[in-house]
């Protein structure tokens, strides 16, 4: 795939630059403007021969002595009372050895998982309940005794000797269930006289939430010489990690100490979660999360069956472990997407954007997982654009399905594809060129930090410089002749274009404990936790710059929580700022250290040492010892070379981009082929390009997938999910993607010390509506205005059958 380096960094202008973030001593050279002797070069992955070779420690590889194995035992139902749940058949299955349902859950005391899904930092939007107040997100119990609220729900474990057995044991357990009216779509919950999820939330929104100046947004639609609305839904999909989770518990009978092998997105918060739900200190249990075949927001907060297995060892005093099939991975892993949002924008005659009205409503489930999409969605419903006044309304509704969780770029391409799409309707209702319209309404750079009309304070950028160089490497220019090709071969070209800002916050402290080995190797303990995103190289990267040192001397420690103390995980993009923060931080203070010793070492004042290339110098004498050296000379009077830094950061930053697509047609089959695909992301600082492409290429994969393959379909009348294995759920793949153009633009934040934005996730976040805008470009002859991702050739084969008559009926505008 083709990628360009990352371009010169741009200078903030010195007004718009607040203080740093977790600023550190002067020590902290990064803070500095210097050539780079390690930032911002393509560093190969450390870890890739580990991973390719067969090397990984994924939780399924581990085994333990005595193990037994466990099976869930599933609803068939979306909503049903348990009346009674027989075991006695299964407990005298061969090879069983334990079942434990609801009951047994709350004989033993088990709490609900903790999720705590309201977003608490200082700068998010804050959500409360209907009338203000806290949510009620519904209990999360590890097995339900009361009912069942969607289909694969677990309400038993059975553990036998072996796996074949504990299924066979599954079989025989015997639940006897009161079949209760159920709700699908978050539209229907709301409406008048739907079926209650939870007794405690009737109407089931159970958040309702109203952000920005209504007054001031009404008068500007009353003075609007143009008013576009439409209504879109955004598809529910599910991450399909690589690895299907996998849990390993053991009980020690003699310490009464708890282990569990799972991957997850964040280590130290499974073990702070799982022992609420066992009601033991912390210390109790240790939790190991090594390599984890991919998370995107799914592996973040804690599942049952984590809870489950631990609870099972305890009571058989053995190791249990369970691995979900692929089918189950399907049924539960938490789910992402799932907005039905209402847009409406005011426009003066000359197309200026004056005000923006906007309805979201979010389906979290049968639980409340996480707000985050909600919330941070909500921040960003103007996207690029100065528009002066907004108003929103957001809603998060229960219903009788899989719960959703935060998932890549979580809430942004939502509100993205909202934004992005009502611009294109505005554009052809109204005869403007869309990308004309866009560029008279952008953010301008010199209004940066810019506050948004809903609150959100966008740290930097510079949109129309990537607007316009996206426009350069799609070549937008070359495409009247293209489309004229395609023609002729009785093809429809199309393309899109899309603008988009996203955020990364993500505040749990971080930690980071630096040693310095006389063996010449520098050890790194940090408590994020990668899903494959290269933090053993990126991270050493920032390590070895602090401390000028190789990067292959550089290790890594991360994943178990006897050693990792405090971490938030990898999420929100935040992995890179607020760790590289923290280790930078680490890294000044252990220069300190190193200068004091050195001092003390030389017999000279300690502001006399310099710390030069790696090694502490005494100017002027030929007193000069490097790291690894000094830590051997002082280990005995003084211990490790070591230094450690807790921290913790509020401030938001804004990556941002662009991104163009085009899309070439088969008016014959509906078939999509997408044959170009152009981005330019702002990422701040790049550590690693090579790492940061990568994530590129991943994340459009990701938001194309959902645009154009991608569902978790749900059938209404029965709350049965359709798409429950890879012969009914379309994936992106190599022979189905382009060969994308990607640049990175480096404007640099001013609110952290190492000038990081995030690279995960912007790849995604512009990617539904600029696939969504080509296809709709590819077929405006026909009269088609919107069409419902996912965009599979027999929704693009009826668009073109019917023609207008095949748009959208919830897409309207007025002018």
């Amino acid at each position: 795939m083709k990628t360009s380096p990352a371009a010169a960094p741009a200078a903030s202008s010195p007004a718009s630059r607040p203080a740093a973030e977790g600023a550190a001593p002067a020590d902290l050279k990064i803070m500095t403007e210097k050539l780079f002797r390690h930032i911002g070069k393509p560093v190969e992955r450390k870890e890739d021969a580990r991973l390719v070779t067969g090397k990984g420690r994924f939780s399924d590889d581990f085994r333990l002595a005595g193990q037994a194995h466990a099976a869930i035992v599933r609803s068939p139902h979306p909503h049903a009372r348990i009346r009674g749940i027989e075991t006695a058949e299964a407990l005298s299955s061969p090879g069983v050895l334990l079942v434990l349902t609801g009951r047994d859950c709350l004989d033993d005391g088990l709490e609900p998982i903790p999720h705590n899904p309201v977003p608490s930092t200082k700068y998010d939007m804050k959500l409360t309940a209907p009338g203000g107040g806290v949510p009620f997100i519904g209990p999360h119990h590890l097995l339900p005794d009361d009912k069942v609220r969607h289909v694969g729900e677990a309400v038993a474990i059975v553990v036998a000797e072996t796996q074949a057995q504990a299924l066979d044991g599954a079989e025989r357990v015997l639940v006897d269930y009161e079949i209760l009216p159920h709700v699908i779509h978050s539209e229907d919950a709301i409406a008048a006289g739907a079926p209650a999820v939870w007794d405690e939330v009737p109407e089931n929104a159970f958040v309702d939430t109203r952000f920005g100046d209504w007054k001031g947004t009404e008068r500007a639609f009353e003075q609007a010489t143009h008013v576009v609305s439409a209504k879109f839904h955004v598809n529910r999909v599910t991450a399909v990690p690589l690895e299907p989770r996998s849990a390993l518990a053991s009980f020690d009978v003699e310490t009464g100490r708890y282990v569990l092998y799972a991957g997850s997105g964040g280590a130290v918060r499974q073990k702070r979660e799982l022992s609420s739900v066992l009601g033991i200190d912390p210390s109790r249990l240790r939790v190991l999360s090594y390599d984890v075949g991919g998370n995107f927001g799914a592996r973040n907060r804690v599942y049952v069956e984590f809870g489950l297995v631990l609870w099972a060892s305890q009571k058989l005093g053995r190791p249990v472990k369970y691995t979900a099939t692929r089918s189950e991975a399907f049924l539960t892993d938490y789910q992402g997407r799932d907005l039905v949002t209402t847009v409406e924008l005011a426009l003066d005659e000359d197309g200026r954007f004056l005000a923006l009205r906007a309805d979201n409503i979010s389906n979290v489930g049968a639980r409340c997982v996480s707000l985050s999409p909600l919330s941070k969605g909500s921040g960003l419903i103007t996207g690029s654009y100065d528009i002066p006044v907004a108003a929103l309304r957001a809603r998060a509704v229960f219903t009788n399905t899989m719960c959703t969780q935060a998932y890549r770029s979580s809430g942004r391409p939502e509100v993205t594809y909202a934004i992005e799409r009502l611009i294109e309707i505005a554009a052809r209702r109204l005869g403007f060129d869309p990308l004309e319209l866009r560029l008279r309404n952008l953010v301008p750079p010199e209004a940066m930090p810019y506050r948004n009309a809903v609150g959100s304070i966008y740290d930097s950028g510079e949109y129309e410089k990537n607007m316009d160089r996206a426009l350069v490497i799609a070549d937008w220019a070359g495409f009247e002749a293209r489309r004229q090709a395609a023609a002729e071969r009785g093809k429809l070209l199309g393309r899109g274009f899309a603008n988009y800002v996203e955020s990364s916050i993500g505040t749990p402290k971080e930690r980071a404990e630096i040693t310095v080995k006389p063996d010449g190797t520098i050890e790194v303990v940090i408590g994020t936790q990668p899903s494959g995103q290269g933090h053993e190289t990126s991270f050493a990267q920032v390590v070895a710059e602090m401390l000028d040192a190789p990067v292959e001397n550089v290790t890594i420690v991360l994943g178990d929580t006897d050693v990792v103390s405090v971490g938030g995980g990898s999420h929100s993009g935040r992995s890179m700022r607020h760790a590289g923060t923290v280790m930078a931080m680490a890294s000044a203070d252990l220069v300190a250290e190193a200068r004091r010793r050195a001092a003390e070492l030389f017999d000279a004042p300690e502001e006399d040492v310099s710390f030069e290339g790696g090694r502490l110098v005494l100017p002027g004498t030929n007193h000069a010892v490097d790291l690894f050296e000094l830590a051997r000379l002082t280990e005995r009077d003084h211990g490790p070379l070591f230094a450690a830094r807790t921290n913790e950061m509020h401030t938001p930053v804004f990556p941002n981009g662009a991104a163009a697509c085009e899309v070439e047609i088969d008016p014959k089959t509906g078939l999509v082929e997408i044959t170009r695909y152009a981005s330019v992301d702002d990422v701040g600082r790049c550590i690693n390009p090579l790492i940061v492409h990568g994530q590129t290429h991943g994340g459009i994969a990701q938001g194309v997938g959902q645009a154009m393959w991608e569902e978790c379909h749900v059938e209404p009348s029965s709350g049965q999910p359709v798409s429950g294995s890879f012969m009914d759920y379309g994936m992106p793949r190599s022979d189905n993607m382009p060969s994308f153009i990607c640049e990175i633009a480096e404007v640099i934040s001013p609110t952290n010390p190492l000038g990081i934005k995030a690279g995960g996730e912007g790849g995604t976040t512009p990617a539904l509506a600029v696939v969504t805008n080509a296809v709709i470009d590819a077929l405006r002859d026909t009269g088609v205005e919107d069409l419902p991702m996912p965009l599979t050739p027999l929704t693009v084969w009826k668009a073109i059958r019917h023609g207008a008559g095949h748009t959208d009926e919830d897409t309207r505008t007025t002018s």
